[in-house]
């Protein structure tokens, strides 16, 4: 690969979308982890 070669990266619509997945996904895990403690507490 030449240091002229263009980039490739996907557009930047594409790593918004890949960026709000990666922050929803770690949301779900935390709220699962809160759920099980809430569960177990009972």
């Amino acid at each position: 690969m030449l240091w002229s070669d263009p980039k490739n990266q996907p557009p930047k619509f594409l790593r918004d979308m890949q960026a709000m997945l990666r922050r929803t996904g770690v949301l779900l895990a935390l709220a699962m982890v809160v759920a099980m403690f809430v569960a177990s507490a009972r």
